[in-house]
């Protein structure tokens, strides 16, 4: 290992990038070619080690390590990463043959077929626009009815019209690796119906909803709604997530308008995993500042999620974020080994105990501002019960002591929730840290650009 460290830097592989249309940016590197080292190509070849979460139950996760040379690609556009990905975004979610793709730079989600970026404007139905919604739903005029006719179906044809362009489809048997300082962003990466996928060492940020939705049933007073997660995992199997970053960029929810009373509300999840996905593992991520960060099960109808949402969140920084880290319905979570760092204007709840959730947190690690106590750190969303053993809390002006976040909680709120799960994790792989070392090793190694490229 020491001789494959000290050569890395002298030896490159080559390889072809992805095939284009004429009208994009030409690859990068001499001749259509990008060297990597040799630690990208070990990178890209990596499965899930045995045992590590819920990911590594079943056949475990592989993605794309037995990609064929001429299925390993570099992308720096949009355009080539469409392409890398199986050629056409409307079916490339069937493209089932295994593939590795390397992000290079930074690609962004409005990029048009010419290379220019779009804005909100180009992807308009013409039939829209946001000062027309605003005038025509006011609630003071239109009263807290849903919006209907010909405007809010103009803004749901603006909606589609964003889907096809900012959603990037993954298909199965896929690895997407950043390489250094790579940046996805203004974009959604949609993993649907595709199990078997590997994404790496990637920042995701700003993916931005041009035309969110106003919701005047939505709590005491109405929201906005927007569509678009960074990340998403829906119907799909065997997934690992690891080591990179969700934020929203230089376009933080705190900087948006006031609309209807209520904040105009642009960006939507971080990394959800819904609509009956399972057998997931997030490890190793960095999740900065965001309101909405990870919402595991979507509907609180008993049904097709029943039995499945089996996620393990080990080894992730959750900095400044302020809800559903994560919110749990129906799904055996293990979340374990993760550092919490909360507080600020808008914090909500850390663990949301949904229906029918059963969640097993053990040896996290929260340090607190002074806005936010350990009975703050769980939050009852129709769940009954959930499993909390050996976490410590670092409150504001305080030392790090352990806390039972069960017995925090059912001191100040009722119903109670009571302490037992019922059930124990076995996936798990590595030995399972004491909660005062958390912040020593997962605050300098989670997130992007922390694996060896």
């Amino acid at each position: 290992m020491r001789r494959l460290a000290a050569g890395a830097a002298l030896i490159t592989l080559t390889l072809t990038a992805a095939p284009a249309p004429a009208a994009a940016h030409p690859p990068t590197g001499e001749g259509g070619a990008v060297a990597l080292s040799p630690l990208a190509r070990q990178l890209g070849r990596q499965t899930l080690p045995a045992g590590d979460g819920w990911a590594a139950a079943g056949p475990g996760t592989t993605g794309g390590s037995a990609a064929a040379a001429d299925r390993v690609h570099v992308a720096t556009t949009r355009a080539e990463l469409v392409a890398a990905l199986g050629g056409d975004d409307a079916t490339n979610v069937t493209d089932a043959t295994p593939k590795i793709v390397y992000v290079k730079g930074t690609i962004d989600g409005f990029e048009g077929a010419d290379g220019r970026l779009l804005d909100c404007a180009d992807l308009a139905d013409p039939g829209y626009s946001l000062d027309a919604y605003l005038a025509a739903y006011d609630p003071a005029v239109w009263g807290r009815v849903t919006p209907s006719g010909p405007l809010e179906e103009a803004r749901v044809r603006s909606v589609t019209n964003q889907t096809r362009h900012t959603q990037i489809n993954v298909g199965p048997n896929t690895t997407i690796v950043g390489l250094r300082g790579a940046r996805l962003t203004g974009l959604t990466l949609m993993i649907d119906r595709a199990p078997n996928v590997i994404v790496r060492n990637i920042t995701f940020d700003d993916a931005r909803d041009c035309f969110p939705a106003w919701s005047p049933t939505d709590g005491e007073t109405g929201n906005w709604n927007s569509q678009y997660d960074l990340l998403s995992v829906r119907r799909s199997e065997n997934v690992w997530i690891d080591h990179n970053t969700f934020t929203d960029g230089d376009n933080p929810d705190s900087a948006q308008p006031i609309h209807f009373g209520r904040p105009y509300q642009v960006h939507d999840g971080s990394l959800d995993i819904t609509h009956t996905a399972s057998l997931v593992t997030a490890s190793w991520n960095r999740f900065d500042a965001r309101d909405k960060v990870m919402l595991i099960g979507s509907s609180n109808t008993v049904g097709p999620d029943v039995g499945r949402l089996n996620v393990t969140l080990h080894h992730n920084l959750f900095d400044g974020s302020l809800q559903r880290l994560p919110r749990v319905r129906f799904g055996q979570v293990d979340v374990y080994n993760n550092q919490y760092k909360l507080g600020g204007d808008g914090f909500e709840y850390a663990i949301g105990v949904g229906v029918q959730s059963a969640v097993y947190a053990e040896n996290n690690h929260f340090t607190l501002d002074a806005r936010v106590s350990a009975a703050d750190l769980l939050y009852d969303w129709g769940g009954t019960t959930i499993t909390t053993r050996g976490n410590w809390v670092k409150p504001a002006g305080g030392l790090p002591r352990p806390v039972d976040l069960v017995g925090a909680y059912n001191a100040v709120h009722d119903p109670d929730l009571t302490p037992d799960a019922g059930w124990t994790p076995t996936l798990r792989h590595g030995p399972v840290l004491p909660a005062p070392l958390v912040p020593l090793v997962v605050g300098p190694l989670a997130g992007a650009d922390r694996l060896p490229l």
